[in-house]
């Protein structure tokens, strides 16, 4: 039996044919999602996903859906131009019973409803396979927004890849946290502090009108992307609430952060966290593929610090939690983002020391573009 709550949500939509229930749907952790199911007289049943947005990750919702309708309306638009199907390889709304594009509850509350995207699946452990496609789709997402009017959007999370701003709220962590803390971590804290002109470098190219500002979408993981069952191609870029003005080189550089390795992110025992320059290039080559030449040359220079910067962030943000006390990370245990931050530094030094070789890696799949 459904709740009531729910049932007033869906009853802000005209649903075509017999509703039969919503059912909670996904592994997602920020958003309520469910699948609604509805059954037509004569064939398979409809399917549509109905998301509640999370008011605690995204208090602005306006502007979070303002970005969301501009963009998956451009996005419907080129892929219409270049042949393809916009009921697959895009996300669109259901409009309500009264026109607009989502509903708002009496808490106030945003919910949206899409159609369900059959015949595709999403992934969550990647083969070097589907790395490759979801580098493709992504790489595809860089191309069909280049056009798209950047500075337009809205920062729903602000200064989520701000480098800098990550390494000022480290020190106040470190000035404010207890020494018996930051002596347990210092190695870590040195570790940054050795690289702190390292934080500067894309910003300083994007400050100087070396990097473009882009749409990025800020999530770049395997799981944001549906897979076609058939194919095994990646044919559409979901969960675009953080997509937002950026640097190219950090959606490659997430990607590269999240997949390019095989260990657990709290290993502790650093010898199994290791950089695979293998899967770089597996990502490298359908990234670059499916950019179709998109990018700048300044991009693709930039393209393997976008994956050190964007691992050196993130043990910089866990390192930071660990030292206010584990409030933003969710942890099982009190030393867990402690052990998150050392393996992302594991990875950072990793990348440093085959850093030439990921430079040329670019390069060779560049010219071949």
């Amino acid at each position: 039996m459904m709740n009531t709550f729910l049932q007033s949500v869906l009853d802000a939509y005209d649903f075509p044919e017999t509703l039969l229930g919503a059912v909670h749907y996904g592994q997602g952790h920020i958003n309520d999602t469910y699948c609604v199911i509805c059954q037509p007289q004569e064939g398979d049943c409809i399917r549509y996903i109905l998301q509640g947005l999370s008011t605690a990750a995204f208090p602005d919702h306006e502007a979070l859906m303002a970005n969301f309708i501009g963009i998956t309306r451009y996005l419907r638009e080129k892929v219409i131009s270049a042949g393809g199907d916009p009921n697959r390889e895009t996300l669109s709304l259901v409009k309500t019973k009264d026109g607009k594009d989502y509903y708002t509850d009496h808490s106030g509350k945003v919910w949206r409803l899409m159609p369900f995207v059959e015949g595709t699946d999403c992934i969550q452990k990647a083969t070097p396979e589907l790395f490759e496609a979801s580098a493709r789709a992504f790489g595809k997402f860089q191309w069909l927004l280049q056009g798209y009017p950047a500075q337009t959007l809205h920062e729903t999370i602000p200064h989520f890849h701000d480098t800098e701003d990550r390494l000022r709220k480290l020190k106040a962590a470190i000035a404010a946290a207890p020494l018996t803390k930051t002596a347990e971590c210092q190695a870590e804290i040195d570790f940054v502090l050795q690289r702190e002109s390292d934080c500067s470098v894309a910003l300083q190219a994007m400050r100087r009108g070396i990097l473009p500002l882009r749409v990025t979408h800020n999530d770049t993981k395997l799981n944001n992307i549906l897979i076609d069952r058939q194919t095994g191609e990646g044919i559409c870029v979901i969960d675009l609430d953080t997509t937002m003005p950026g640097l190219s080189i950090n959606d490659f550089g997430d990607s590269i952060r999240f997949g390019a390795n095989h260990s657990a992110e709290d290993e502790k025992d650093l010898s199994k966290v290791n950089f695979d320059i293998a899967l770089y290039e597996v990502y490298t080559r359908g990234f670059l593929e499916g950019a179709q030449g998109s990018l700048t040359d300044a991009e693709l220079e930039y393209l393997p610090w976008g994956a050190r910067l964007m691992t050196l962030e993130c043990g910089i943000r866990f390192l930071t939690d660990y030292l206010e006390g584990n409030h933003y990370f969710h942890i099982r245990y009190p030393e867990q983002n402690l052990d998150r931050c050392r393996t992302q530094f594991k990875l950072v030094r990793d990348m440093e020391e085959q850093f030439i070789q990921m430079q040329q890696i670019v390069a060779r799949y560049a010219a071949g573009s």
